[in-house]
Parts: C-alpha cells; structure tokens; sequence
C-alpha cells in the first residue's frame, strides 16, 4: 500500500499508539488501514451417497475440480455467501447448511469455511463460474484434479465422517506447504 484511501496521502509502516502490530498509516489525516484475512465460504452439497463438485471456468487453478465456494461479501453472512457462491457455480438449490469445517490459512491470509448441505433438487446446471457440474460417487472423485488442498481435506474429512453417520465441526491450521501443486499443462 502506497496511498491513503481516505485522503490520498502517502503511507508508511509503523506500530501506531496502543498497538503492537505493523500497520499503514497515513501521517496526514492518521488513518490506520488494517488489514484483516480474507474469508472463503463454501458448502460440501450432497445428494445421498453423492457429492457436488464443480470444475472451474476460472484462475486460479482453471480446469481443475472443486466444491462450490469463494470470497465473503461485505454485508452478507458466511450461510449467504456459501449459498451465493453455490447458485453462480452450479446453478444449486440447497436445504439447511451444517457448519461443517474451518481452516486457517495465515501465510495466505485466509480463513475458509465449509458447511455440509443436501442439494434442495437435482436441478443444478453449469454456472458463469464453471466448465462442468457433476455429481460423484467416492470412488468417481477426480482426486489428483481437485483445485485446492481444502477441498481433497474436507472430501477425505466428509467420507470419514459418513461412515459413523456422525460430523461433527473440524477445524484445523494448515501450514504453507499445504499450497496447491503447480498446474501441469503437458
């Protein structure tokens, strides 16, 4: 950050009084800019025995395969963005969402948030933001096409769980090498 987007005026790094983190602050109308993670909310949709995955129609990670999920909105809650996210990919309807899984993500600055949901119907469709919408049976899950690391944990996480019938709320810290795999374009 070069700028003050309240007023225009340059920045600079420093700990401001009665903090004790590095901030931008602007000298001349003493602005201070946090910067806070980014949430990622998403639903793991279900139908019986099957699971909802999308393949994405945009980067990161173009052509590979993911559970319907994206950045909070500002004004929405994280059930809302979770069901937006799953209406501009897949065209889905779904019934009550479970909070199901959170990871920490600090050396990205992320947070990402998984409920579980059965699909409301089988009406679902290709949406503006993927290539392909299909649903798939455990074995039938492209695994080494998965987009995201957060995706193959909570589907290894959800298959786990179904086997007790119980799902209780995960939550876990993945460190940087957690990172998805370069794209292989031979």
């Amino acid at each position: 950050m070069n700028y003050c987007s309240a007023c225009g005026q340059a920045v600079t790094q420093r700990i401001p009084d009665g903090d004790s983190r590095l901030r931008y602050v602007c000298d001349h109308c003493q602005t201070i800019h946090y910067q806070n993670p980014n949430i990622v909310a998403g639903v793991l949709p279900s139908h019986g025995s099957k699971v909802l995955l999308c393949r994405r129609a945009i980067e990161p990670r173009r052509g590979y395969w993911t559970l319907p999920a994206g950045f909070m909105e500002n004004g929405e809650t994280m059930e809302q963005a979770a069901r937006r996210e799953t209406v501009e990919e897949a065209c889905a309807r779904l019934g009550e969402l479970s909070l199901y899984h959170l990871y920490d993500l600090p050396h990205i600055n992320q947070v990402h948030v998984f409920f579980r949901a059965e699909l409301a119907d089988l009406d679902f469709d290709i949406g503006v933001e993927s290539l392909e919408v299909r649903l798939f049976e455990e074995n039938q899950i492209p695994w080494s096409e998965l987009a995201f690391p957060t995706i193959r944990l909570t589907l290894e996480c959800y298959y786990r769980d179904r086997e007790k019938q119980h799902y209780p709320v995960h939550n876990q810290s993945l460190p940087p090498s957690f990172a998805p795999p370069p794209k292989n374009d031979s």
